[in-house]
């Protein structure tokens, strides 16, 4: 019933038409970051069964959308104390 609305409106007046097009566009893209940002380790949805995601991200894996130019490298006292805390 609303979709019949939205058209007859949309026939009456086209300078809608840009709107509708880019709202839906910014609606698509943050549904789909939404769903890309869960996808990440180092996002605790669970923290009760997993309460340390972050021991499980791969240094070698990039973790940012965009990467430029960046290598990781452990750091040698870091992974010292990790060991000694485990």
């Amino acid at each position: 019933m609303i979709i019949w609305e939205v058209l007859k409106l949309v026939r009456k007046k086209k300078e809608l038409i840009p709107l509708i097009t880019f709202v839906s566009i910014a609606g698509c893209g943050a549904a789909y970051m939404s769903m890309y940002s869960l996808s990440k380790p180092e996002v605790i949805v669970d923290r009760w069964n997993n309460p340390e995601p972050w021991d499980y991200v791969n240094p070698s894996k990039p973790q940012k959308l965009i990467t430029v130019k960046q290598k990781w490298e452990p750091i040698e006292e870091l992974q010292a104390v990790k060991n000694m805390t485990k």
